[in-house]
């Protein structure tokens, strides 16, 4: 009997996602089910926007939850390299084999073609994919474009009409009309693969024999099932988990809850709590007890067990389960695990720089430094009332402001300062009066330390989620709608363009 192996393969691009710690967990108990192993995959082709720090904090949110695995690319493993970007040999002679049997084709369309090809489709609401008929060029024409050295992508053929049957351990034969696949591009014009032939290629070497991700990826699985007939192997078993949700059944999403592990680690739940509160996403224990650990779910644990309706992740109902955890605890290891949390000297030490110049007591410190042992910060509009703005400029500034700070790859004090700062130029504001808002949605005083050193210090995930939550106080209870969100998405790219055009205009004068 073949052995199970299972695997998760999170993209190093942002903050560490609890749908990513979800899904291994429930890769990681189907392996101890069955006896089987499971490994952790890093999926890095986007070499914009992957980071290593972002990579350092999966592996260390995962393990913070008690998520491990017995092959990586920090534990090594005898089917490395775990990380995509060292892998580019293995796609390239893969792309190689598709393209000689002709299940594979250099495609030299122009970027305005493509546009071209999709805004007419658009007009005549046709289906949007686009097929190999539409994008092979004439064989004149392509040889000239390649003689020109032209860039091209390689993409893979699909039959233009019929059906595809996928079958799914949790939902049986899945039907997908072929005439709504497109020619996926494979290899991008960087050399760099995409997802779907690095997550086949890599699948199959690494002798996957489970596939167990979300449902999202339900209109990829085509793509996939057809790669693994192209290159002759035995396709994994598919099963795709339910989403998960928000309490208005949206698609969970940072705006509405906080999506960063690392967020859930610095408001000060136990990892066990937020690893119960996981399992408990579509699965429940036979007994239908809300509180287990993670031994009594690996104990327990059948994935037929999952219910496809989407698992809702209500803030609320995780705060109500933490707080059983934390009352079963008994007063020697609170006050120790509180330590832990709170008052380790990794997390301390930072800190004292910033304090010790301005306290004449201990007992200053913690109006100063309270704000880092805080959650969300308790907030009222009027707060944030000053005198240099209305209420209409400061949603502006915030909102700007929280595009900017979610757009850093590499958090520090001066990332944040080079990201802020030209905002406040082009917002006509002088810098005290523009880090008004932050020192409020931050700390909820402006009498602390500098903002800036504050943010650097909570890191990405609580200084980003204290701002959502300060817009949220300042809209109020009316959610930012479309048509105004669009507006300022619109007018934000205006500042864009303007602090590129400055920097270009000093760039040129040095």
């Amino acid at each position: 009997m073949t052995k199970v192996r299972t695997r998760v393969a999170p993209s190093p691009t942002g903050d560490p996602h609890v749908g990513t710690a979800y899904i291994a967990l429930f890769n990681l108990a189907f392996a101890r089910q069955h006896g089987g192993e499971f490994i952790l995959r890093i999926e890095d082709t986007d070499q914009v926007r992957s980071t290593p720090e972002s990579e350092q904090a999966i592996l260390d949110s995962l393990r913070w939850l008690g998520i491990e695995w017995s092959e990586g690319p920090d534990v090594g493993g005898p089917h490395g390299p775990y990380r995509q970007s060292e892998r580019g040999s293995v796609y390239a002679e893969h792309v190689e084999k598709l393209l000689a049997s002709g299940h594979a084709f250099k495609c030299y369309r122009t970027p305005e073609e493509l546009d071209a090809m999709r805004a007419a489709r658009q007009a005549s609401d046709s289906s949007m994919a686009l097929k190999p008929s539409d994008l092979l060029l004439p064989a004149d024409e392509a040889a000239r474009r390649e003689a020109a050295g032209a860039p091209y992508v390689v993409r893979m053929m699909v039959p233009e009409e019929g059906v595809c049957v996928v079958n799914d351990l949790l939902r049986g034969p899945i039907e997908l009309d072929w005439s709504q696949v497109d020619a996926q591009v494979l290899m991008k014009s960087d050399g760099m693969p995409t997802y779907h032939l690095a997550n086949v290629v890599d699948d199959h070497l690494m002798e996957i024999t489970h596939v167990i991700r979300g449902e999202e990826w339900i209109s990829s699985a085509p793509k996939h099932k057809l790669l693994y007939e192209y290159f002759g192997w035995d396709m994994p078993q598919l099963c795709h988990m339910p989403l998960l949700r928000n309490p208005d059944k949206s698609k969970l999403s940072k705006r509405k809850n906080p999506t960063s592990i690392m967020f859930y680690e610095r408001m000060g739940f136990m990892p066990e709590a937020l690893l119960n509160y996981l399992g408990r996403m579509g699965w429940s224990m036979p007994d239908e007890r809300e509180k287990f650990t993670r031994e009594d779910m690996f104990s327990h644990f059948d994935i037929h067990r999952v219910s496809l309706g989407g698992p809702v992740f209500d803030l609320e109902k995780l705060r109500w389960l933490n707080s059983l955890w934390l009352r079963e605890l008994d007063v020697e290891t609170f006050a120790q695990r509180f330590a832990q949390w709170g008052l380790k000297a990794e997390r301390v030490l930072p800190i004292i720089p910033h304090v010790q110049p301005r306290v004449e007591t201990f007992s200053d410190v913690v109006p100063l430094a309270g704000h880092f042992l805080g959650g969300l910060t308790q907030l009222t509009p009027a707060q944030f009332e000053h005198r240099a703005y209305d209420d209409e400029k400061l949603l502006t500034l915030l909102q700007f402001g929280l595009w900017q700070l979610e757009s850093i790859r590499h958090w520090s004090k001066e990332s944040i300062e080079q990201s802020l700062f030209p905002l406040a130029k082009q917002l006509d504001l002088k810098i005290r009066d523009f880090l008004f808002p932050f020192f409020i949605a931050i700390a909820g005083t402006p009498a602390t330390i500098s903002v800036l050193d504050s943010m650097a210090l909570l890191g990405p995930d609580m200084s980003r989620a204290r701002l959502r939550h300060a817009l949220s106080v300042v809209v109020g209870p009316v959610e930012l709608g479309k048509k105004r969100l669009k507006k300022l998405e619109k007018d934000y790219q205006q500042i864009l363009a303007a602090i590129a055009a400055e920097a270009a205009a000093v760039t040129t004068a040095e």
